[in-house]
């Protein structure tokens, strides 16, 4: 059987890229795509993912719901230097929207699917965990209702991609991971910077996507966001951030992983939004999070490559 999946997305361009991996893996059941504010506006996130499933001709087949429009208790934080304004690095600008986004809310249709298919739904979340949090406070039974929750979001080992010390998604809205990790998730896997920064696409992957409207695709939408990845690190080549989390949702054996207690901060002048791991159990607290410390990073950009072409 397929695993039953709702993807959680603020559709940038590693976004699209997950959701691209998820439909064509042929392995997910993608109950729906429920989006929300992050790397651009909900707006304009809803408007990228309907634009992402015409693009793979399931327009008609998953539904797009929306949900927060801004963090639970902050101002928007955009991205629009890395994704462009339009979140897809200029890509599919000229293709029209055929779609709405499906009727209800997003922290509705999450706790609904939940619901109608108890211990069956995997949670993908790829964006701020706004909408999971609020899904959390409406319904408490959610925590254990849920087959796995799976988070593209902080980093433990090393340093931030927005500030000094903090990761985008856990950066634009920590109130709301926090609320996450302390939910009590039995199974809750934090997929972060550590190992998506190893999972580099270069300009050959590109290539051996070949001439497709996909591999065109690809192509467009991560020239820009390659660029700005040499600027900052060095290197041609982008990090699959959130394909990633998509990955492990269909192999968890492409990471290793360990359970440690994790917290979000969430009142520092400096490190808002930093993943504090407690690696050496000084706090005493129970772990609970399962946090990916290692990535087969060639078996999974195999896998990506593989897919996409399929």
């Amino acid at each position: 059987m397929k695993k039953k999946v709702i993807l959680d997305v603020d559709t940038g361009i590693d976004d699209a890229l997950g959701i691209l991996l998820a439909v064509r893996s042929g392995e997910m059941d993608v109950l729906g795509i429920t989006t929300v504010n992050g790397n651009v506006s909900l707006d304009q996130a809803t408007k990228n993912t309907c634009k992402i499933l015409q693009l793979l001709g399931m327009e008609h087949e998953i539904p797009v719901i929306k949900g927060a429009n801004k963090p639970l208790m902050r101002g928007t934080f955009f991205e629009h230097r890395v994704h462009g304004h339009d979140g897809l690095g200029g890509a599919l600008s000229d293709m029209p929207v055929h779609i709405q986004a499906a009727e209800g809310h997003a922290v509705d249709f999450i706790i609904d699917q939940v619901k109608r298919h108890p211990g069956e739904v995997t949670l993908v979340m790829t964006a701020p965990l706004t909408n999971l949090a609020l899904a959390v406070m409406k319904y408490p039974e959610l925590v254990h209702q849920v087959q796995e929750v799976i988070v593209m979001g902080g980093v433990v080992q090393g340093f931030g991609n927005v500030t000094p010390t903090a990761e985008f998604n856990m950066y634009v809205d920590p109130e709301a991971a926090k609320i996450v990790c302390q939910a009590g998730f039995p199974a809750l896997t934090l997929v972060g910077l550590d190992v998506t920064r190893k999972a580099l696409l270069t300009e050959e992957h590109i290539r051996q996507l070949g001439d497709s409207p996909i591999g065109r695709y690809v192509k467009e939408s991560t020239a820009a966001y390659m660029e700005r990845y040499y600027e900052r690190n060095g290197v041609r080549a982008c990090a699959l951030h959130d394909p990633l989390a998509v990955g492990v949702a269909l192999n968890k054996g492409l990471v290793t992983t360990k359970q440690y207690y994790v917290d979000v901060e969430t009142r520092s002048e400096l490190c808002d939004g930093q993943t504090v791991c407690d690696f050496q159990g000084r706090l005493a607290r129970e772990a609970n999070v399962h946090v990916c410390l290692e990535v087969s990073a060639d078996e999974f950009l195999q896998l990506f490559i593989r897919t996409l072409r399929a």
